[in-house]
């Protein structure tokens, strides 16, 4: 038997999808858009890098040609630059939305069917009904935010307050999602996140997919910094998985990142949570030298999204993407014969855009390994994707992934 390698590259998005316009996001790139503005210069940065955006080792497996796909034109230096070394496409979402859970269920093979509940772009933000029970359950003094923000600038502008009042940051976005900030040290780790397991259970209600866990440090005079001790509080798939058939197969799952918070720990296997990167990255790969015949390593890399996507970070997020590139020859000799890994992404998240949320945008699905026959593989749905997976290690015939 083989093994399987599945990456996201969280928010790495190439083009627009089909109705990209009924999200607001029609001419939406990240990947084409961060190539055309290194071309320009505006991806220099002094002491982080300079020039064109350099992705080599992904343009030979076939990333370039699969932007082309998407978008209808070859990102600026992404053209392979010589044969194909792996098989190409691009993904397109039937989830009605763009956020990380409907992307990565619907890799696993299960679309969202419903919609998600959302939060107004209003102040207040959260029901009256909502906010009343998590004080009166949390033991809190009251809440701060409630609001749609961003998680970074609302940090540096209530975390003092915060700190002073003793009340959690409570804020929201486009996605379907109820986030929680507090101090790590003054709020407490372990408060934060009991505090968020009730939150989970109000926001059932509301259909809303995920609670998330926001610690930060510092002070008001050095600056606030998130830590790597996010936890994501989702909703449970509604159906059976990759994950699920893998496990009641007797397969080895191993799960790297926020992979376990984002299928609510269900058939994740061992769940390794790193931070950064980098960090994910090596620990995918020792996971995979250890990785038993038939068994798989799923990963999310979340730094394009949270570090640079978000936060509108073109040089951060080009420099991201070349440390990745640069370690793609690391990930290809830690492939066996028969081993397949698969490098995709969830949704977009175009740093020129305006505003700081997600884009709705069509996905990479690069294919590579011993054995592994380059080739087009043209316009993809998400779960053909799990499908690739599920063929790969024999587990599931494609039709029963849905």
């Amino acid at each position: 038997m083989s093994r399987a390698l599945l990456i996201v590259l969280d928010s790495v998005g190439i083009g627009g999808a089909p109705d990209a316009a009924a999200f607001g996001d029609a001419g939406a790139d990240t990947l084409g858009h961060i190539a055309e503005a290194c071309m320009e210069g505006r991806g220099d940065r002094a002491g982080l890098r300079a020039g064109p955006l350099h992705l080599p080792h992904l343009a030979d497996l076939g990333l370039g040609l699969a932007a082309q796909g998407a978008s209808g034109r070859m990102p600026p230096g992404l053209s392979p630059s010589g044969a194909v070394a792996g098989a190409w496409g691009h993904a397109v979402e039937t989830a009605q939305g763009k956020d990380t859970v409907s992307g990565h269920w619907e890799i696993a093979g299960v679309p969202v069917d419903f919609t998600w509940g959302h939060f107004p772009a209003t102040r207040p933000a959260f029901p009256a009904e909502l906010t009343t029970a998590l004080i009166e359950e949390g033991g809190l003094p009251g809440i701060l935010g409630d609001c749609h923000a961003s998680g970074t600038a609302i940090i540096e502008e209530l975390g003092a307050e915060h700190i002073r009042t003793g009340r959690p940051i409570c804020y929201t976005s486009v996605d379907s999602v109820f986030q929680i900030a507090a101090h790590e040290e003054a709020f407490g780790l372990d408060r934060l996140y009991a505090l968020c397991a009730i939150a989970r259970r109000l926001c059932d209600p509301y259909r809303i997919g995920r609670v998330i866990a926001r610690p930060f440090t510092g002070d008001a005079a050095s600056g606030f910094a998130r830590t790597a001790n996010r936890r994501d509080y989702a909703v449970p798939p509604p159906a059976d998985t990759l994950l699920d058939r893998l496990t009641a197969a007797g397969r080895p799952v191993v799960s790297v990142g926020k992979i376990g918070d984002i299928f609510a720990h269900s058939a994740t296997g061992r769940e390794i949570k790193p931070g950064g990167n980098d960090a994910c990255l090596t620990a995918a790969l020792a996971a995979l030298a250890g990785l038993p015949d038939g068994g798989l390593v799923f990963a999310n890399l979340v730094e394009f999204d949270t570090e640079y996507g978000h936060r509108r970070d073109v040089p951060g997020y080009a420099a991201a993407l070349e440390r990745f590139d640069a370690r793609v020859p690391e990930i290809r000799a830690a492939l066996r014969p028969g081993d397949l890994c698969l490098v995709t992404a969830d949704h977009g998240n175009d740093p020129t855009w305006s505003g700081t949320d997600h884009t709705r945008e069509q996905v990479p699905v690069i294919a590579f390994g011993p054995g592994i026959a380059p080739s087009p593989l043209g316009q993809l749905g998400f779960p053909e994707i799990g499908r690739m997976v599920a063929r790969h290690l024999g587990v599931a015939e494609a039709e029963r992934l849905a």
